[in-house]
């Protein structure tokens, strides 16, 4: 009996330590790490969250990116920094679906290192070309890769990144071939497909200025359904990919270990903040979709996506840089 209540005591003053650390969390600045460059879609989510988390905390937030290997880098950073609640990542889900199939020799495991705390937005992805390319459709777009095979190339975030992977999908279910160029980022990944350098790209929304401005045309969207910024533009199901989903989740992770109240406190803060409407018409706007989820139904998302994306690297034997 006694070595039930002393148990009971203890776990009691556990909860009541942790109740305690997440009243009083935030003491001091909260980093968001993004895992890419500068421009790509997480960081324009985590910098358009980051003042109304600011202002919800009560304390600074502060945006670093620490892009490389395939968002490795920044990943491994916040799994192995303190798990205090002041380092956060944010991440395409491809960080714990992805990566582990590419990089078998990790030095963090993302299922054990790192925690799912809140989804911010779906990642559709646009295939576009240059407006002056010959290619005017999906259509002309697969008689140019059959008729030029291996002469075509496409770019992507970096080997093994989601909109790598929309490509593969594309070529696997239509039998063409394109020479991949991996990038650091989407944003470099777009400046040369603007600049002449790469003939097509699967663009996580940053490129939509230019769709608008002229200087790029849009084929297609890797989603199950059309993309409320572009409902004109068919989706790659509707032109015969049948069943075609390339979709990404992106949002906030936090090193394993981190006090479930604060989890619960930061998903709750970025639920909020994603139901303003002036946060939906911005996730919109750079080409996204605002995705509120508890931090459970987060988890579940990347680990169906863990067994869709494995199945999809293996048969198209897709190694990490």
């Amino acid at each position: 009996m006694k070595t039930l209540l002393s148990a009971a005591v203890l776990a009691a003053s556990l909860m009541s330590a942790t109740f305690a650390q997440a009243q009083d969390w935030p003491t001091k600045p909260v980093r968001i790490i993004v895992n890419f460059a500068p421009g790509g879609a997480a960081d324009q989510l985590a910098r358009l969250i980051g003042p109304s988390l600011h202002e919800a905390l009560g304390q600074p937030v502060l945006i670093e990116n620490k892009g490389g290997a395939g968002g490795n880098l920044g990943a491994e950073f916040v799994a192995k920094s303190p798990a205090d609640g002041y380092t956060l990542l944010m991440a395409s889900g491809g960080t714990v679906s992805i990566n582990p199939h590419l990089y078998p020799k990790m030095t963090f495991n993302p299922a054990k290192d790192l925690v799912p705390v809140a989804s911010v937005a779906r990642v559709p992805f646009y295939l576009v070309v240059r407006a002056d390319s010959p290619v005017k459709d999906f259509k002309g777009l697969l008689a140019d890769l059959k008729a030029h095979p291996g002469q075509l190339s496409f770019g992507s975030p970096g080997n093994g990144s989601s909109p790598h992977l929309a490509a593969e999908m594309m070529k696997s279910e239509t039998g063409t071939f394109a020479v991949h160029v991996p990038y650091r980022g989407a944003a470099p990944a777009l400046t040369d497909l603007l600049g002449g350098q790469i003939n097509f790209l699967f663009d996580p929304g940053i490129a939509l200025q230019h769709v608008k401005s002229g200087k790029l045309r849009m084929l297609a969207v890797a989603s199950p359904h059309r993309a409320p910024q572009v409902p004109d533009v068919p989706t790659l199901d509707e032109l015969g990919l049948k069943g075609f989903d390339a979709d990404a989740v992106f949002g906030l992770y936090a090193p394993a270990g981190t006090p479930q109240a604060v989890i619960d406190r930061v998903n709750t803060e970025v639920n909020r903040i994603l139901n303003m409407p002036t946060t939906k018409d911005r996730i919109i706007t750079i080409g996204n979709v605002a995705l509120p989820m508890t931090p459970a139904e987060f988890g579940r998302k990347g680990s169906d996506d863990f067994k869709r994306f494995g199945k999809l690297i293996r048969e198209r034997g897709i190694q990490g840089e």
